[in-house]
């Protein structure tokens, strides 16, 4: 499924028990899989190592988008492009060489997507738009599901917007997205939208995610 808006429902909040289960549920209306990857060194917290990524990776019906908040990135990233993610986005704050790590992900096929903190500023990072094919900007501090969303993250959002002009680049916004505040983001420039909690904490996820999609879309 492809759009103009893309909901990418992440997993942080899903049923790790029964998690191809969760994935199901959520793949004939979702555009990607957000598949957070967290290290417990680049953020306090964990989620998969590269085996279980890989995993995921493999039963997953609909594209991957892996989004690596981890150390040592640089070189971990084309690893996620080989094992199959149709996306690879990577922190800049964690990358010693953001120019090669996008051109090791990219030499694989997949997009390569650079994500930034809250308190990074996308002007220092302007050069890279001609490289990538999105840009994430993150709307709660990395680590943990359930946050509260950012508002005053919007105005980064509006920037990355402004700097990217006509070139056919994403911008997704990762944190507390759901029906309150989707349009919030939408209206100031994102097209890509990250949630987890707003999905998996719903009784009916499929239907929290069409219903995000009609937000999104909606003018």
């Amino acid at each position: 499924m492809t759009s103009e808006v893309r909901i990418t429902p992440s997993i942080l909040n899903a049923d790790f028990s029964r998690l191809q289960d969760e994935i199901a549920k959520i793949s004939p209306v979702s555009d990607l899989l957000h598949l957070d990857i967290m290290d417990n060194i680049f953020v306090p917290n964990f989620t998969f190592d590269f085996q279980k990524a890989s995993e995921i990776i493999s039963y997953t019906e609909i594209p991957v988008d892996s989004h690596l908040m981890v150390a040592n990135v640089d070189t971990i990233a084309r690893e996620f492009a080989e094992a199959g993610s149709e996306s690879v986005t990577f922190h800049v704050e964690a990358a010693s060489d953001i120019t090669a790590t996008i051109k090791g992900i990219k030499s694989t096929g997949s997009r390569a997507s650079i994500a930034l903190k809250p308190g990074t500023r996308i002007e220092d990072y302007s050069d890279y738009l001609d490289q990538v094919d999105m840009v994430l900007i993150m709307t709660v501090e990395p680590g943990f599901g359930g946050q509260k969303f950012m508002a005053d993250m919007m105005e980064k959002v509006s920037t990355t917007k402004k700097l990217i002009g006509d070139r056919p680049i994403w911008i997704q916004v990762d944190g507390g997205i759901s029906m309150e505040t989707i349009e919030i983001a939408r209206d100031a420039g994102a097209d890509t939208f990250v949630a987890g909690s707003a999905v998996f904490k719903s009784p009916e996820p499929a239907e929290m995610v069409k219903k995000l999609r009609l937000l999104a879309g909606s003018r």
